[in-house]
């Protein structure tokens, strides 16, 4: 290793918005985060899957269309 070309690694505080303060091995000084294992909902437990703009409902509307376009299809082909 060549000497003089690294930085200093060293122990860092990272601050938390929710408040949570813990040390980690950084090159950096102090770090702010706006989430952490403390606060994030996957790590909480209270992960919630949201709908954005109905996109699940456009999907099952889509596959009812289809589903009904070909039953629709399949009834014509059996008249002829």
């Amino acid at each position: 290793m060549k000497k003089d070309i690294h930085p200093n690694y060293e122990k860092t505080t990272v601050t938390c918005s929710c408040g949570n303060v813990f040390e980690v091995n950084s090159t950096t000084k102090d770090i702010q985060v706006e989430i952490c294992s403390a606060c994030h909902p996957y790590f909480t437990g209270k992960e919630k899957l949201i709908d954005t703009a109905g996109r699940v409902d456009k999907f099952k509307a889509r596959v009812a269309a289809a589903e009904k376009f070909k039953a629709k299809k399949t009834t014509e082909n059996k008249d002829s």
